[in-house]
């Protein structure tokens, strides 16, 4: 992977990385889409904050507003009432080419299928963050490799997804998702596609970033992950039930 043009500017990152700060916050997060002229409440005032270096589980019933939950978490999708303030700005109402920015500079993603380019190979895989943010391609190459090494896939960083594992393949994800150096990791259903042996391998290699400092947010609908976190939040019809501190 070539990348030849110099680095764009990330978005500040206020304050983020102080111990025990407030790292992300939802004050009163509400969305709605218009299906023909009726109005679909799906988030209907969420509340949260989640501090620096916490992990953090969300979990509810299919329909519970997980998913968009998650969109707006990821800068994937803006919420139509409310405050979402990540790193110390509010990025609650930005234009898609900013959310894009925040996207690439702030979050980590992780997700239940992969989400690998089969073309290439683990190296190019970890690299393609890099890509977008205009890293230079010695220090790409050199950052992914650091990468392969740490969740321990150094010995194959020329084999292509195709040729991994499905437990392997996760870890080249959590390797990618840790290149730009995110505010947050973000991971859906992290454990999902796997079995147990893997799964169990995977949470163990995500409960060792968070030791390193890693703020972590994972959505499950599997108990036994979500109580590896520090506190499990319960969404309901849109909205925070409870939250569990383990």
């Amino acid at each position: 992977m070539t990348v030849h043009h110099s680095p764009i500017s990330s978005p500040p990152q206020r304050g983020a990385s102080e111990s025990g700060s407030t790292i992300l916050l939802l004050d009163q997060l509400r969305k709605s889409y218009h299906v023909g002229t009726t109005e679909l409440q799906v988030l209907r005032g969420i509340d949260l904050a989640v501090e620096s270096g916490e992990h953090i589980a969300i979990m509810g019933p299919s329909g519970s507003g997980k998913s968009t939950l998650l969109n707006i978490l990821g800068c994937l999708d803006r919420p139509t009432q409310g405050r979402y303030i990540l790193g110390g700005d509010d990025v609650s109402q930005l234009e898609d080419d900013e959310l894009s920015l925040i996207r690439g500079a702030r979050i980590g993603f992780i997700f239940q299928s992969f989400n690998l380019i089969e073309q290439l190979n683990i190296v190019e895989n970890i690299e393609v963050p890099m890509y977008y943010q205009g890293w230079h391609e010695r220090e790409s190459i050199e950052r992914a490799k650091e990468l392969a090494a740490m969740v321990g896939l150094g010995h194959r960083i020329k084999h292509h997804p195709s040729e991994l594992s499905g437990g392997e393949r996760q870890r080249v994800a959590i390797a990618r998702a840790l290149s730009n150096d995110p505010l947050i990791l973000l991971a859906d259903e992290p454990t999902g596609n796997l079995d147990s042996e893997n799964g169990a391998a995977i949470l163990k290699l995500l409960l060792s970033l968070h030791d390193q400092g890693k703020t972590l947010i994972v959505v499950t609908h599997d108990l036994s992950v979500a109580k590896r976190a520090e506190k499990i939040v319960h969404i309901l019809d849109g909205r925070v039930k409870e939250i569990t501190v383990n």
